[in-house]
């Protein structure tokens, strides 16, 4: 992507004017992408990954759940290995969807087969993987894992890329028609790069413009208390 340096300036006004409304973003992308989210939890990221896995609201209903998981098996978990060995009763308790927990067992007993330290497996995992091949993955291939877990994974694990999820594809729709721009929604590995393209050109992460959609989407009362939510996850 190479955009005129007068429209790239007002591409660059127009996401700072959206950025400024979440000062921490850049800190919050930066703690995800070193692999230190939930207090660098892993187990809780692959869980996290798993129930957004299903499309319900992240910040409503996937992170209290999360958040209620990790507080239940904080004595009982410390890695993935052992997450693995937990009961349907203990895991049903809190979230009562077995597809999600069949897609974070499948993804730990993946990864914790790489290696024993939990944040050594998932960056090196991410570090290996493609976005092109996503299909032949070992993740990729799980089922119920779509493009989103896996390049949420891959955000997770230090790569600096974007989900094209329907809220962040509506997010750059509504941009490029504003600045009369094409970009194709339909296709997911050609909005990724078209994003991660956009990155480039204004100076910001993809990461950073992937979050950021999720957020401005709200009213100031509720960012507000989401991006307090954000200091503990």
């Amino acid at each position: 992507m190479e955009i005129r340096k007068r429209l790239k300036e007002r591409l660059k006004e127009r996401l700072k004017k959206d950025m400024l409304r979440v000062p921490e973003l850049g800190k919050f992308c930066e703690r995800c992408l070193r692999t230190e989210r939930y207090g660098g939890n892993v187990v809780l990221m692959v869980v996290d990954a798993a129930f957004v896995s299903i499309g319900v609201n992240y910040f409503n209903v996937i992170v209290p759940a999360v958040l209620k998981f990790g507080e239940l098996v904080r004595s009982k978990v410390g890695n993935l290995s052992e997450f693995l060995g937990l009961s349907d009763e203990i895991l049903f308790y809190v979230w009562k969807n077995r597809r999600s927990w069949s897609v974070a067992k499948s993804i730990a007993e993946y990864l914790s087969s790489i290696s024993e330290d939990d944040r050594t497996a998932i960056r090196g995992w991410a570090s290996n993987s493609t976005l092109e091949n996503w299909k032949e993955d070992s993740i990729g291939r799980i089922k119920g894992v779509g493009i989103n877990t896996y390049q949420y994974l891959r955000m997770m694990g230090g790569i600096d890329t974007v989900m094209p999820d329907k809220i962040v594809k509506r997010y750059f729709l509504r941009l490029a028609e504003d600045f009369q721009l094409e970009v194709d929604t339909k296709d997911d590995l050609e909005f990724i790069k078209w994003v991660e393209g956009l990155a480039r050109e204004t100076g910001y992460k993809a990461i950073e413009l992937c979050w950021l959609t999720w957020f401005v989407q709200y009213d100031e009362r509720r960012l507000s208390a989401y991006r307090e939510l954000m200091k503990i996850i």
